[in-house]
Formats: structure tokens, C-alpha cells, sequence
């Protein structure tokens, strides 16, 4: 059943604007994420075509390479700006010929659209090993408008080079949108139109993590934070069919167009473990959620809620964690959240069914009795201001493992394993957010 406009609108009206003109003065929000890992291979791709040619030693990772990454901004502005992550890599990384255009098909930009991206001024920029960088802000011609509606569902084509090898390269597995990457040696390409210029596809994104916009005052940022289920496994390659996907589309049926949602789940990942994460030694599922809790949601601009979706992976057999420490764990982050963002909406979302899976280390009962009781908790505990209970809304009470109609994995096909919800069981989930209780505590605290 759709919320009334009215009791959401409740919730978005004036966000705290102290008057009209302030409304109108543009900040940042963020756009886009792509929660870094690695290094490359190490990771949980899905669709990911065979790379060997295009990366021909892992450890050496491109050569003289252009990527042309597309990223679904979930809110448009006239200008942007582009993170770059060098965070898992064993060497300084040089970019050059950083460009950024609209898609057109493919590799293809619209053409006129491509502009290039500087750095302090420069069009260069050396990160060095665990680092990371913010481009200067590059105009948008074909953005009119902020936010832009027009532009809903487009990609961005961000395009940058690598000066000779790179070495280990930082990047995030799950893109489940196609990409693009020239042959090795063939130069800086991020100005070509892309045609015939890009021969090998990936279902990755490398080196880039965030993209800024300009938005109103009144612009809100979400952030779904989580593992694989809101990475998105099981759902569809290029599809934008995610539980936070669906989740941006509901705001927008609604008319709330100056809401953006960042994804910040990675594949395998826990709230725990492990306790070692380095480019010696990475493990499929990235850094901790409170080892990365600094840099994928603190570290995003105009914050002003959180959905937090976690523990399956800590509960399994492999990260043999008790319900009791994944718990201690949701407490640690949510103090260091309103810590940083005091009156930020903390939303806890209930931790769907594993039971009969054939997920490597998943699908016992062990495991089901600690998630029922970590469900327990998020429901009742008093941590978070909301739930989002997606448990409920994808569980078969009758059998304790997911509704037979969420379980056929949407990808590539196939039966799938009774972890990961389908596209059917995505849209389920963010079915079950509520949005004014999602967005009404950042108008209550006067969050701009």
C-alpha cells in the first residue's frame, strides 16, 4: 500500500531550512558509491566475463589502460566531482586523461557530452598506496536543472587512464553493471567517443568510489550499508533492480526527487570479521563494516539516514561469530554514526533466512537460531529508530527459508541457493521501508 503524500511530504517539508534563499544554495550530496575492496581478483563478482585478456598478470593489474566506468547516479546536478581510491594497492597510481560524459549505448557517449576532470588544477594525479583523492568539480552541460528528473535512469560515463602499470588495483567487485576497459598499452582514451575503442567488458568498477553532485538544500542522502543482499546478488545484470534501487524508485513515484541512495554493500561482507585486512592479505569479502564504516558512510556528503543490513555472513560457519558479538558490533557503528551525524536516521533491517541454503558455510540450523535471535534484537532491542523488516517480508513460515518465488536467481539464471533474493524478493524488501520514518527524524532535528 503507498504512503499517503501527505504523511511523507510531512516529513520532507523545509528539512530544517532556515529560509528560501538557503534552500536554494547548492551543496554536495552523494550520488554514487562503489565501496572499494580488494586487491583485484580478490572479490565476489557476479557476471564477470573473462578478464585475462584484458589483465593479462593480476598483480601487475592495468597497463597503460583506459576504464570507461558506468555509474547510475541516483540524483543528478550541474556539477560533480569524483573520488579516487588507491586503498588496496601496493604502488603509486598515476591517472591521466580523466574524462566524464553521458552514456550513449555501450562504450558510446552522447556526443558533445564528454568533458574532462582535473585535479588541484591539474590533469593528473598521483595516489599514493592507501590513499585516496577528490577530483576538482567538473560542469555537467547536459544537466539542466538540480536535480535533474530528466536524467533519471542514465549512466555516467566516467573515463581515466593509468600511467603504465598500476599494480595491485583497489576496486569492487559486484558491479552488476557493464563497464568498459581498452587493451593493454593502448593509452589514454577517456576523450575518445568509444566507439571501437573499448574491446573488453567487466561487471566491476576499478579505482573509482564516489560521485558527488550539487543539489538544493533540501537534498537527502541514504545510505545502504550492508553485505552482499545489498550488494545485490541475484539480481539483475544491469537492471538496477537492487532493494536500494527499488527503494529510490518508490521515492520517486512519490515525487521526492531530491533524495539520492548510495549502495554500500559489499559481497561477503561482515559487521566483524576479519580481523586483518590488507593487500597481503584480503579476504573475497572486503574490510569489516566497522573497518570501513569511516569511509562508506561517514565519509559521504549530506548523510542524513541509514539502512543497515548485516550478520548472515559473521553467523555462517566461516565467520563463526555469536549472535551476542554481531549485536555488540550494530552498537559500535551506530555510536559512531550519531557520533558524526547527531539526528541521523538509523534504520536497523532484520536479517533474511539462510535456512537449506547451499551457500559455502551457509543454510544450518545453528545458523538460523543465531539470526532469529540477532532479528530479535533489531526488532526490540531499542538500537535503532526503525526496522525495516525484511525477514518478514521474504520469509516462508511454513518452511524457515526464503519464499520458493524469491529464490530462482535473476543474473544469469539458474535455481539459485536460498540466500540471495531474486529481483521479486528485492522489490519485497524495500517494500517493507517505511518512508517517513526512514527521512522524518532528519526534518525533526533540523538536518539540512
Amino acid at each position: 500500500m503507498r504512503l499517503p503524500r501527505f504523511l511523507i511530504a510531512l516529513a520532507f517539508a523545509c528539512s530544517g531550512i532556515a529560509s528560501a534563499g538557503a534552500a536554494t544554495m547548492p551543496h554536495w550530496i552523494t550520488g554514487w558509491t562503489g565501496s572499494v575492496q580488494g586487491p583485484y581478483p580478490t572479490g565476489n563478482a557476479s557476471a564477470q566475463p573473462d578478464l585475462r585478456f584484458a589483465f593479462p598478470v593480476a598483480d601487475e593489474g592495468a597497463h597503460d589502460q583506459t576504464f570507461r566506468l558506468m555509474v547510475r547516479p541516483s540524483l543528478w546536478g550541474r556539477e560533480a566531482r569524483f573520488r579516487l581510491s588507491n586503498a588496496y594497492g601496493t604502488r603509486p597510481v598515476t591517472f591521466d586523461g580523466v574524462h566524464v560524459g553521458l552514456q550513449r549505448s555501450g562504450s558510446v557517449l552522447v556526443p558533445g557530452s564528454n568533458r574532462p576532470v582535473t585535479f588541484a588544477g591539474r590533469p593528473s594525479v598521483t595516489v599514493l598506496p592507501g590513499e585516496e583523492v577528490w577530483s576538482d568539480p567538473v560542469a555537467l552541460p547536459f544537466v539542466h536543472g538540480e536535480p535533474d528528473t530528466g536524467l533519471i535512469g542514465r549512466r555516467l560515463a566516467v573515463s581515466l587512464h593509468v600511467v603504465g602499470v598500476s599494480g595491485p588495483m583497489t576496486w569492487h567487485a559486484k558491479g552488476l553493471t557493464t563497464s568498459y576497459v581498452t587493451a593493454p598499452g593502448a593509452g589514454a582514451k577517456g576523450d575518445a567517443d568509444g566507439v571501437l575503442d573499448f574491446p573488453f567488458s567487466t561487471a566491476s568498477w576499478y579505482f573509482l568510489n564516489a560521485v558527488d553532485m550539487t543539489a538544493p538544500r533540501d537534498a537527502h542522502l541514504v545510505v545502504a550499508f550492508g553485505d552482499s543482499i545489498t550488494d545485490g546478488t541475484a539480481s539483475t545484470l544491469n537492471g538496477d533492480d537492487r532493494w536500494p534501487d527499488v527503494l529510490l524508485q518508490r521515492l520517486q513515484a512519490e515525487g521526492f526527487d531530491n533524495v539520492a541512495v548510495a549502495n554500500t554493500g559489499i559481497g561477503g561482507n561482515q559487521v566483524l570479521g576479519p580481523a586483518d585486512y590488507s593487500p597481503q592479505k584480503p579476504s573475497a569479502g572486503g574490510p569489516s563494516a566497522l573497518a570501513r564504516l569511516d569511509r562508506d558512510v561517514l565519509g559521504l556528503s549530506g548523510v542524513t539516514a541509514v539502512i543497515w543490513l548485516e550478520g548472515i555472513n559473521d553467523l555462517s560457519r566461516n565467520g563463526n561469530a555469536s549472535a551476542e558479538a554481531v549485536i555488540d558490533g550494530m552498537k559500535q557503528g551506530v555510536a559512531r554514526i550519531r557520533a558524526k551525524f547527531p539526528g541521523v536516521a538509523v534504520m536497523g533491517a532484520t536479517v533474511t533466512t539462510a535456512l537449506g541454503s547451499t551457500g559455502a558455510g551457509h543454510g544450518d540450523a545453528a545458523q538460523d537460531a543465531k539470526r532469529k535471535q540477532l532479528n530479535d534484537f533489531i526488532r526490540g532491542g531499542g538500537l535503532f529508530d526503525a526496522v525495516a523488516d525484511f525477514d518478514r517480508a521474504t520469509l516462508d513460515p511454513a518452511t524457515g527459508q526464503m519464499k520458493a518465488e524469491f529464490v530462482p536467481e535473476s543474473t544469469t539464471g539458474g535455481p539459485g541457493e536460498k540466500l540471495h533474493p531474486n529481483r521479486a524478493g528485492y522489490e519485497a524488501m524495500a517494500r517493507m521501508i517505511d518512508l517517513s520514518a526512514l527521512l522524518g527524524k532528519a526534518k525533526r532535528a533540523g538536518i539540512r
